[in-house]
């Protein structure tokens, strides 16, 4: 039978070895493989929904915001490659924040974390819808059943095995790179940036409007304007966070976690400038086309290559999203497992496929939430269809997004204290690696996501989504006063916080009542 102990609030269940074994994980990612689900996570970010943020600040204030963006995920970035191989546990940030914070900040920060990973992949999946059915011209109103398709697919390749799911993922990432790079040779002899790039204005109440001979002003809505195109500079770089999610499918996670992490930031910079200067830039193209298209890039090809090779062009520009919308679904199925393990949602979640050894149950379950939320919000709103060509604009990708981002600002804030706690509390803690940006860094991230946080409330549309997210943390915190903090168990987050709360072995720390 199991034993019940308590430590301070919580009560915590030993479990045997056949709890764990039922539970396992198998070895198979190096730095390339971490690289590319690194990549691959935030790739479909520089295919579709940045470039809703021209419509909020202009091309200059995309690209100040995208700049503002860029240092706060570098203070993340170099903090998370400092604890991830110093905790390599597939808990990741519910990891970090547990051990600096206890069990009530670890789980906090899993359920914010949770919140971006249910979401995000909703988000890319209408990208995908629009880009099909751009291609297709598929009736908006069966959307609905190419949102399942994809899923059911893409959950098959990451349930079916991790050496398949991190092929899969190096494929498509390099495939997805492929596709940018070939965008940027094309863009660049076809560019007339002051006529396109610079074609917004401000109409007689504030809105943006077109400038039809272009070479408006780079800040049309000034400061303001730039502010509020954070939210949206934040999808060039959002997800690449979950790389230490994979640390117990890491070979050598102390040395190639900080490394593929790392690498992949710098990946991604570089894409980033290439694709806010160019895909506006283009002729025929432009910022104020862009502000509210589902298929920017598709828009870009077009222009270059005519409606002619359309079909062929959209069809390699999938690919980028279908990077994202797989890794994030690996990203989903591990955050998951990791809380259910350890005890803080339902213990049978984070059960794994014999065989194959992936959290299939955790994956299936997140999906499923994900595809409620978009289908209640899609039918609420009166489904697709004539008439209602703009939803996947307006109510998925814009609603959905925001959502997404909040539940990232606010474990972006978890995971900054977490290191500074961690700096300042647990300084004997092994770190095989150690930031160069150090607390500033870190502080300089809580910061900026705090600001983002303020403008996104801001915006109306923010509204209509923030409600629910709020009713879905208050509901997790909820079940966790009343229900998950009697029946934790001890994982090897939970081992690891206990044993170095204060640094003496874990049975030690178990046994001892706070």
């Amino acid at each position: 039978m199991a034993e019940t102990r308590k430590v301070g609030s919580v009560a915590y269940a030993t479990r045997d070895q056949d709890y764990f074994a039922k539970r396992g994980l198998q070895r198979y990612a190096g730095i390339w493989s971490l690289w590319a689900l690194g990549v691959g996570a935030v790739i479909s970010g520089h295919f579709s929904g940045w470039n809703f943020g021209f419509m909020t600040g202009g091309w200059g204030g995309m690209v100040v915001a995208a700049a503002i963006i860029a240092i706060m995920y570098l203070g993340l970035v170099s903090s998370i490659a400092e604890m991830s191989p110093a905790l390599p546990h597939t808990g990741a940030a519910y990891s970090f924040a547990r051990t600096s914070m206890g069990p009530w900040g670890g789980f906090v920060t899993g359920l914010f974390e949770n919140v971006e990973y249910v979401l995000t992949p909703a988000v890319i999946v209408t990208f995908i819808s629009g880009y099909f059915g751009s291609i297709t011209g598929m009736d908006t109103a069966l959307y609905p059943i190419l949102w399942i398709v994809f899923y059911a697919v893409f959950l098959g390749l990451n349930i079916y095995g991790v050496a398949l799911s991190y092929k899969v993922t190096l494929v498509v990432t390099l495939i997805s790179l492929a596709v940018l790079a070939a965008f940027w040779i094309s863009a660049i002899p076809n560019m007339d940036f002051g006529r396109w790039a610079l074609n917004i204005g401000v109409g007689p109440e504030g809105q943006a409007v077109e400038l039809p001979e272009g070479n408006g002003s780079w800040f049309p809505f000034g400061l303001g304007g730039v502010l509020a195109t954070l939210p949206f500079a934040v999808w060039l770089f959002l997800a690449i966070e979950q790389v230490p999610l994979a640390a117990e499918e890491s070979v050598d996670p102390k040395h190639d976690l900080p490394r593929g992490i790392l690498l992949a930031f710098a990946t991604l910079i570089i894409s980033a400038f290439m694709i806010v200067l160019l895909n506006p830039s283009v002729a025929g193209v432009g910022s104020f086309a862009l502000g509210s298209s589902l298929e920017p890039l598709l828009d870009g090809f077009r222009a270059i290559y005519g409606d002619a090779g359309a079909v062929v062009l959209g069809i390699v520009a999938l690919t980028g999203l279908i990077a994202s919308f797989h890794t994030i679904l690996y990203a989903q199925g591990r955050q998951v497992y990791s809380l259910s393990r350890a005890g803080y949602f339902p213990s049978g979640l984070s059960v794994t496929h014999p065989t194959y050894k992936t959290p299939h149950v955790a994956m299936i379950s997140g999906a499923l939430l994900g595809l409620l939320v978009m289908l209640i919000i899609w039918f609420a709103n009166g489904g697709g269809g004539a008439g209602e060509t703009q939803l996947g604009d307006d109510i998925i990708g814009t609603v959905l997004l925001n959502m997404a981002v909040f539940g990232a600002m606010l474990s972006y804030i978890m995971q900054g204290l977490s290191f500074i706690i961690l700096r300042r509390n647990q300084p004997n803690i092994e770190r095989p690696f150690r930031s160069p940006m150090g607390i500033p860094g870190a502080a300089l991230t809580i910061v900026i996501a705090a600001l983002t946080l303020f403008y996104q409330l801001q915006d109306p549309n923010f509204f209509r989504g923030v409600i629910w997210v709020i009713l879905w943390c208050a509901v997790g915190i909820a079940y966790f006063a009343l229900v998950g903090r009697h029946k934790l168990i001890l994982s090897p987050e939970e081992e690891f916080a206990l044993a170095h709360r204060d640094n003496v072995p874990a049975a030690a720390a178990v046994a001892r009542k706070v």
